[in-house]
């Protein structure tokens, strides 16, 4: 295993810095500098040409890109272009209302995702395998935009239940218990948007991997002992037919950091994802650069993750 994860590892430092030079090649090209975002009468041509120089970005792309790569591997994200902020600062900040909103809808995904895929392979070409089918192409189907402003107008317009957007009601200045529940409340809206859209992808691969399972000569020969077919279910089909799922779940390990970007914008939730796209606007590159290589790296660790995982859930699985 050891070998495998070093080799891994190495495949992964190479994809990384392609990566990063691709992402900051485009940033650079596109038309604009964070400097000609601003607007400013008193501000003349000479003023943003000496403020392009100071921060660089007159430069060459190599030589921006070379300048950002020597502050990474220093340990330094670099400053916003933007407010002047340490880029790690302003992550830190919105770190942990994505790990909120993510965690949480992920979690419930995987369960719900795993229940109704076992559930409808136990039980093929039912009336609840159909309608469960039905739903989750239907959730593939519809936007998350559009579902979100769906549950905007629906609960939080008509029905007044949830807030319409943000962390929390910071008008309210709520204290204690009465700070988390509605903290709770204005969670609902995004989590149920993020489920609706992560169960009905997932639910499709785990009813297929648990269906092909059960047709396998071992639970046939485990049924044969006399086994129930709850235990069949989980310790034998269950089990097998999630390697191809745990693929699917390592990968959704980006998402738990660096945010779902359509649905934080919708719900203005002060999160990752929302930073991204502010950061694009105001063509803030060393934002954007840093959003764009954590999710890049946690891509590559949900891979390796997911790769090493193989082997805990079969046991069979050895690596070269």
């Amino acid at each position: 295993m050891l070998p495998f994860v070093l080799h891994r590892v190495a495949q992964g430092a190479v994809l990384l810095v392609l990566v990063s030079f691709m992402g900051f090649a485009i940033s650079v090209a596109a038309p604009g500098n964070a400097m000609q975002t601003f607007i400013d009468p008193a501000f003349s041509v000479e003023d943003m040409r000496a403020a392009e120089a100071r921060l660089g970005l007159d430069r060459p792309m190599p030589v921006q890109y070379l300048r950002w790569v020597q502050q990474i591997a220093a340990g330094n994200l670099g400053w916003s272009t933007r407010t002047g902020a340490p880029v790690a600062e302003l992550i830190v900040g919105r770190l942990r209302p994505t790990l909120t909103l993510m965690g949480t809808a992920f979690l419930i995904t995987v369960v719900l995702a795993v229940s109704l895929g076992t559930l409808t392979a136990a039980r093929p070409y039912t009336l609840l395998d159909y309608g469960v089918t039905g739903a989750a192409f239907a959730g593939i189907s519809v936007p998350s935009f559009f579902s979100g402003m769906a549950l905007i107008y629906v609960f939080a317009l008509q029905l007044g239940w949830f807030p319409t957007s943000g962390l929390e009601s910071y008008a309210a200045d709520y204290q204690g218990w009465e700070r988390w529940v509605d903290r709770a409340r204005h969670l609902v809206l995004p989590v149920t948007v993020l489920v609706l859209t992560g169960t009905a992808d997932l639910v499709r691969h785990v009813r297929s991997s648990v269906l092909e399972a059960l047709g396998e000569d071992y639970v046939r020969t485990a049924r044969g002992k006399g086994a129930p077919e709850h235990a069949v279910l989980l310790r034998h089909a269950l089990r097998n037919g999630l390697l191809p799922v745990v693929t699917i779940i390592g990968l959704s390990l980006p998402r738990l950091l660096a945010g779902s970007v359509v649905t934080e914008v919708i719900f203005a939730w002060p999160g990752m994802g929302r930073l991204l796209v502010e950061s694009v606007f105001a063509r803030d590159v060393p934002v954007a650069m840093a959003i764009n290589l954590i999710a890049a790296s946690l891509v590559l660790l949900g891979s390796l993750l997911a790769d090493v995982a193989y082997g805990i859930v079969d046991p069979r699985i050895r690596y070269a």
